[in-house]
């Protein structure tokens, strides 16, 4: 007995070897495939750039700021810089490839482990911790290629509803006094591989559009509609709130820098025009009112949670425009505001949006 579970222990650890060893051979190939995919992008990037700089020298020509001769000679100069960093690159991914097949695995990290005492920022080479900066000598390695960025933003601003045949000079909300909140964490993913001109942005947010009646107002249920009623005393607050938890998502547009380093790449829309345009989905969380009055001098103050018949799913068209992260923003929900209303209304906000990148 004892030797038959000698030689179960001993086929179980020979069937564990092999798949191990080939889970090993599975991800050799899959570092080789990256690095062998890297090479076409290191081409493509040193291209783009020697365009980029093609285009500067032509600029500086028809403005007059150089001669002919000496546009020539530093496109010649440009070129030349832009296949050395080529011939270089290639010649660095080869090497880590035939370093890789040798090894099994690659750190390039050459640093080997120190430990400093000192006060600042943290070290691009290191890391910082309560004022000890220490170097593990495997920092974690920075992507060459990052094409999605996530980021939170806010937005505030005005709110009000478009009322089917109505103009919204004659809405019953107060103009000013309506407003809307939003929160949320977007991502901004590049769709082209060798341009930035067109962003996938999308994410999830916090939704509260608040809507204020004219005079002395409130919402009540009539026959199954949310409907405006005069209140019995002096209002000094009336307002509906309707909080929603929507998925946007927009195709965004615009201009990008391309900052290259050694061992990286980043296009940057810092300071640059943008605009995206889209829409979002999702659910109605809840719907409050919220009223504040006196009576006999004593204020009351009245947080009536319910339905009021509102849309349990949220789903609009929006879009915005701006420089870096300050945006001009304008949604409009495709859904009516309450549910079988005799006359459909649509919630309509215009505000200001702000990525906090």
């Amino acid at each position: 007995m004892r030797t038959r579970i000698i030689y179960l222990l001993l086929v179980v650890f020979v069937l564990l070897t092999q798949k191990l060893s080939a889970q090993d051979d599975e991800t050799l190939k899959f570092k080789v495939e990256q690095l062998e995919s890297k090479k076409q992008t290191v081409t493509q990037i040193e291209r783009e750039a020697l365009k980029n700089e093609v285009e500067i020298i032509n600029s500086r020509l028809e403005a007059g700021e150089i001669s002919k001769e000496t546009a020539q000679e530093l496109k010649k100069e440009a070129a030349e810089k832009r296949a050395k960093n080529i011939e270089n690159k290639l010649a660095i991914i080869e090497n880590t490839i035939a370093l890789l097949k040798r090894k099994g695995e690659v750190d390039l990290n050459t640093n080997t482990n120190n430990i400093e005492i000192g006060f600042g920022s943290d070290d691009p080479e290191g890391d910082v911790l309560f004022g000890v900066k220490y170097n593990s000598g495997n920092q974690k390695k920075v992507a060459y290629d990052r094409r999605t960025y996530g980021d939170p933003n806010i937005a505030f601003g005005l709110n009000n509803a478009i009322i089917d045949g109505q103009s919204i000079n004659d809405s019953p909300y107060k103009i000013g006094g309506s407003r809307f909140f939003e929160v949320g964490w977007a991502w901004n993913t590049r769709v082209f591989k060798n341009t930035n001109i067109l962003r996938l942005h999308y994410g999830v947010s916090l939704q509260f559009n608040g809507l204020k009646p004219e005079g002395n107002r409130y919402f009540v249920m009539n026959d199954g509609q949310a409907v405006l009623q005069e209140f019995t005393f002096d209002l000094d607050k009336s307002k509906l709130r309707m909080d929603n938890l929507v998925f946007p998502i927009h195709f965004e547009f615009g201009p990008s820098k391309l900052k290259e380093n050694e061992d990286n790449f980043r296009y940057s829309i810092s300071n640059q025009f943008r605009f995206g345009i889209g829409g979002y989905g999702g659910l109605n969380l809840g719907t409050r009112q919220k009223l504040k009055y006196k009576i006999d001098g004593d204020k009351v103050k009245d947080k009536l949670k319910r339905d009021y018949n509102t849309s349990n799913l949220i789903y609009g068209l929006s879009a915005y425009a701006g420089f870096d992260s300050v945006l001009l923003y304008v949604k409009y929900d495709l859904n009516p505001i309450f549910q079988d209303a005799s006359v459909e209304q649509h919630n309509v906000s215009l505000g200001l949006r702000f990525d906090l990148n």
